[in-house]
C-alpha cells in the first residue's frame, strides 16, 4: 500500500545510512536524474529535496523514474516474467524510441501476452510506459521553449516527425506552446502515473493522467473555450498544486486548496460540484449522484457529465461506482480508480479514529 512506508524522514535517513532493512520494501526516485534506486545503492546520495519515496517498483515507474544502472531495482520484478526482463531493457537502451507492437514481435514476443503482463505488474502495457518515457523527455525541453532540443531529447531526427507525433498525444504541435501563453501546460508526476495539468496565474483548468486516449481532444477543446494557445511552463499554481498532490498521494492530506476553472453547462457543472461534496472515503453511485443535485430521472445525463470531467482527482469522479458496488468506466483506468479508493479509504479510517477515542 503506498501508506504502509515509514515517514520521508526515516527512508532518507535510511538511504543516507544505506541500510538494508528497506531492501526491497522502498524506493527512492531522485527528482534531479530521473533515476530511481534502492536505499542501498552505492552511488552518491541525493539532496533531501530532490527525493520521492516509493514503495513498489511499480509506482516509481508510473511516475515517469527510470532504473538505476548501479543498484537494478527492476531485477526482482523482472526476473519472474522473462518477457518483462526483455523490453524493460530494451526501453532502457532506447528511451526515446517510437515503440511499436511490430518492435515487441521483433524481439520474439507475443505482444498480446506482453501487454497482458504489463497490466498485471504495471499497471499499464509496455507501449505506454514508452509513451510516457517519450513525454517527460519532451516537456523537459519546451518547458524552456527549445523545440529544437525538446525534438532531440525525444529522439526524433525529423521536426516534422516530432511534430505529428507530439500533435497526436497532446493535441497540438509543439511550436503551438509558448511559454508566454496565458495557459500553460506541465507534467506532474504522482505515484499512480504522469499527469497533465494546464493552469493560469490564478487557477488550474485541467489535470489528466498523460496516457488518457482523450487528453489532445480535451487539450484542444480548452484552447478553444479560452480563445487563446496553450504554452508549456509552470505556474504558481502547478507548483502548489503539485505539493498537493504529493501530499495527497503520500497519505498525509487530503484537502486541496488550488482554484479550479470548471468548463462546462450549468447542468455538468452542478454534478461536478456534487462530486467534490463526496467526502473521501465513500463512494456514491449515478443515480444517488442525480438524486442529490434533485435531478433523478437525469442518471445517464450525470453518467456523461461524470465522463466529461477534465480535473482528475480534485473532481472526484473517481467515486462514482455501479449501483452494485462494482467499478465502472474510468477514464485514467480502473486500476487507477481503485488505488485512488484504497488510498483514501485510508484517509476515512484515519479521520474515524480521530473521532472515536
Amino acid at each position: 500500500m503506498l501508506f504502509d512506508l515509514p515517514s520521508d524522514t526515516v527512508l532518507y535517513e535510511a538511504l543516507i545510512k544505506r541500510d538494508p532493512c528497506f531492501d526491497g520494501h522502498a524506493f527512492v526516485g531522485v527528482t534531479s536524474t530521473g533515476v530511481f534506486c534502492r536505499l542501498t545503492c552505492p552511488a552518491r546520495k541525493p539532496k533531501r529535496e530532490n527525493c520521492r519515496f516509493f514503495g513498489q517498483v511499480a509506482s516509481a515507474i508510473e511516475a515517469g523514474f527510470r532504473p538505476c544502472k548501479r543498484c537494478h531495482p527492476l531485477a526482482p520484478a523482472a526476473a519472474a516474467d522473462p518477457s518483462i526482463q526483455i523490453l524493460l531493457a530494451a526501453l532502457d537502451k532506447k528511451p526515446t524510441y517510437r515503440w511499436g507492437e511490430t518492435d515487441v514481435a521483433n524481439l520474439g514476443l507475443d505482444p498480446s501476452t506482453v501487454r497482458r503482463s504489463f497490466k498485471r505488474q504495471f499497471g499499464m502495457t509496455f507501449l505506454e510506459m514508452a509513451r510516457q518515457r517519450r513525454l517527460a523527455h519532451g516537456f523537459s525541453a519546451l518547458s524552456e521553449g527549445k523545440v529544437i532540443d525538446a525534438q532531440l531529447e525525444a529522439g526524433f531526427d525529423s521536426p516534422a516527425a516530432f511534430r505529428t507525433a507530439f500533435a497526436k498525444l497532446l493535441g497540438a504541435a509543439p511550436d503551438q506552446f509558448r511559454t508566454d501563453a496565458m495557459l500553460r501546460a506541465s507534467p506532474i508526476e504522482t505515484p499512480i502515473g504522469t499527469m497533465i495539468a494546464v493552469s493560469d496565474d490564478t487557477a488550474l483548468h485541467l489535470l489528466e493522467f498523460a496516457d488518457r486516449k482523450a487528453l489532445p481532444a480535451e487539450l484542444k477543446r480548452l484552447s478553444k473555450m479560452t480563445k487563446g494557445s496553450i504554452g508549456v511552463g509552470d505556474t504558481s499554481v502547478t507548483k502548489a498544486l503539485s505539493q498537493e498532490l504529493c501530499d495527497y498521494f503520500e497519505g498525509k492530506d487530503d484537502t486541496f486548496k488550488t482554484p479550479l476553472v470548471m468548463h462546462g453547462t450549468p447542468f455538468t457543472r452542478q454534478v461536478w460540484t456534487a462530486l467534490r461534496a463526496i467526502p473521501a472515503g465513500q463512494t456514491r453511485s449515478y443515480s444517488a449522484l442525480a438524486q442529490s443535485i434533485d435531478a433523478p430521472t437525469a442518471t445517464r445525463a450525470v453518467a456523461r457529465a461524470n465522463g466529461a470531467n477534465q480535473i482528475a482527482i480534485l473532481i472526484p469522479c473517481h467515486r462514482v461506482i455501479g449501483a452494485d458496488g462494482t467499478l465502472t468506466g474510468y477514464g485514467g483506468g480502473l486500476w487507477r480508480k481503485q488505488r485512488l479508493i484504497e488510498l483514501e479509504q485510508h484517509y476515512a479510517q484515519r479521520r474515524h479514529h480521530a473521532t472515536s477515542r
